[in-house]
């Protein structure tokens, strides 16, 4: 749970500062995979598919970042399911 924390701080961060380079996300999710498998992937998804539209509700100007990441999330999740089809 610990590798989770440290990854949606990492993700809150880079929505609150409002920046977050292609590959930062791409490595954070490689990250958490790493660390905890494609389920803790899963739980980031589940909780950025909560708190992006919390966001934009509440017109918070980097809300179009946190749906970036949200969006960057389920392309990872695709492409990952899709290369064990494949294998």
């Amino acid at each position: 749970m610990r590798v989770l924390e440290t990854i949606m701080g990492t993700i809150a961060e880079s929505i609150r500062v409002g920046h977050a380079h292609p590959t930062t996300v791409l490595n954070t999710l490689i990250e958490a995979e790493n660390a905890g498998g494609l389920g803790t992937v899963r739980r980031i998804e589940r909780q950025l598919s909560m708190s992006a539209p919390a966001l934009a509700a509440r017109a918070h100007p980097h809300s179009g970042l946190a749906q970036a990441w949200l969006n960057a999330t389920r392309a990872y999740l695709i492409a990952q399911a899709e290369l064990k089809r494949v294998a």
